[in-house]
């Protein structure tokens, strides 16, 4: 897929002719079943508030066999109504639409290893490792199949999907691919270690040139700015998805155009996302 022919320039659907918007399911401690999304505290960390969500897809069946979408939220943004939460992620959701994959919400383990972290990467080693346990052993309960694994990530969690999800060598070998929503790891320098784009280059490299879809309002100017001169790292797709035009600002929980529940409503943006994740999923 070329890289310049991916920019998708879409038309907009007018309001009276949507669907009615998803509704991300609210988190539970009842016991895994298909439809429902839990709370599971890993063995590890038991006695803490450290915890990560499953949802298992409402076709599923435990002798089934199910792509995985892995997601790290955003940081806590007041303006937008975002806590930080593992249990209020919604990107995951709005990709499946609830069917086919199963869908878990990874924690950022705050300093400490007590609770999760809602603003950047807390305890990063521990962040990492959390997932390199967790996620063999959700596959191996729940039917995942490893080859099938997608890692994305809104905002904190678009960084994320590489600073954490490439952070070495063996964690990134768990991804088919990686979206990601509104920023992305090495476009700006932040303030915490390791953030600058030398860095970013080397977790990339990582990927050996797997699938990457990187989605938001300006997707194609990470691609202008910064991706276009390492092409060759992944196989980089690009996606531009106006918000504002997708809701009439502030529209239900929909208060700021930086949000990861754009894809709860149907638009051709939503459906270009979903036609990658299927080539990747291999459906």
């Amino acid at each position: 897929m070329k890289w310049f022919a991916c920019i998708a320039v879409l038309a907009f659907t007018a309001p009276h002719a949507r669907c009615k918007d998803l509704i991300t399911p609210v988190m539970s401690t009842d016991e895994p079943a298909a439809g429902k999304r839990v709370r599971q505290v890993a063995p590890e960390y038991e006695g803490t508030e450290v915890y990560h969500s499953l949802y298992l897809p409402t076709d599923w069946k435990p002798d089934g066999s199910y792509p995985v979408i892995v997601e790290y939220t955003g940081n806590k943004f007041p303006a937008g109504k975002g806590s930080g939460e593992v249990k209020d992620a919604n990107l995951g959701f709005g990709m499946s639409g609830g069917r086919k994959y199963i869908w878990v919400c990874m924690p950022y383990v705050e300093e400490g290893r007590k609770r999760n972290a809602t603003k950047w990467w807390g305890d990063k080693k521990a962040t990492v490792d959390y997932c390199k346990v967790n996620l063999p052993r959700i596959c191996r309960q729940f039917g995942g199949d490893p080859d099938r694994v997608i890692v994305c990530g809104f905002s904190r969690g678009a960084i994320g999907s590489s600073y954490i999800g490439l952070a070495d060598d063996e964690i990134a070998s768990l991804w088919a691919g990686v979206f990601t929503h509104d920023h992305f790891d090495g476009a700006k320098t932040w303030g915490y270690p390791k953030s600058e784009r030398e860095f970013a280059l080397d977790r990339l490299a990582r990927l050996k040139g797997r699938p990457v879809l990187v989605s938001g309002q300006n997707g194609s100017r990470i691609r202008d700015s910064f991706l276009k001169d390492h092409i060759e790292l992944a196989e980089f797709s690009f996606l531009d998805v106006p918000v504002k035009d997708l809701f009439d600002i502030p529209e239900g929980p929909v208060v700021h155009p930086h949000t990861d529940l754009w894809m709860h409503r149907e638009s051709k943006y939503r459906d270009r996302v979903r036609e990658w994740l299927r080539e990747i999923a291999g459906e």
